[in-house]
């Protein structure tokens, strides 16, 4: 198995356990990241990563300060499914996997909203 992207009647693998969200945040223009891994219970968020605070994006407590991120390891149950949207308004999200990044538009149609990370069935 593997992490895909779902959008309407679209499945696209990636053929890896563990991929890397990343994105800008609207106002602050800060970058995001988040690391998920496929486990048997669904996606683990293993790593969230933040480059600065602000806008309702403060770093919790126990973050720490690695090369300019601050990171964490969140406690969240593993999930199903995350759900993207795509507004248009903002740069688009960026999928990491083995440090070699990609817009989803390189994955999907730019009209794609929303869209599904999950594990391939």
């Amino acid at each position: 198995m593997s992490i895909c992207l779902l959008a309407g009647a679209i499945a696209v693998s990636f053929g890896s356990p563990e991929i890397t969200l990343s994105w800008r945040h609207s106002v602050q223009k800060t970058l995001w990241q988040e690391t998920w891994r496929e486990t048997p219970d669904g996606l683990a968020l293993t790593e969230a990563r933040i480059e600065g605070s602000g806008a309702g994006m403060d770093p919790p407590d126990g973050a720490k300060l690695i090369d300019g991120f601050w990171r964490w390891h969140p406690d969240l149950p593993a999930l199903r499914e995350v759900v993207m949207r795509r507004s248009g308004a903002t740069a688009d999200w960026q999928i990491c996997i083995r440090d070699t990044c990609r817009a989803l538009g390189s994955y999907l149609p730019a009209e794609a909203d929303p869209v599904k990370l999950a594990i391939c069935r």
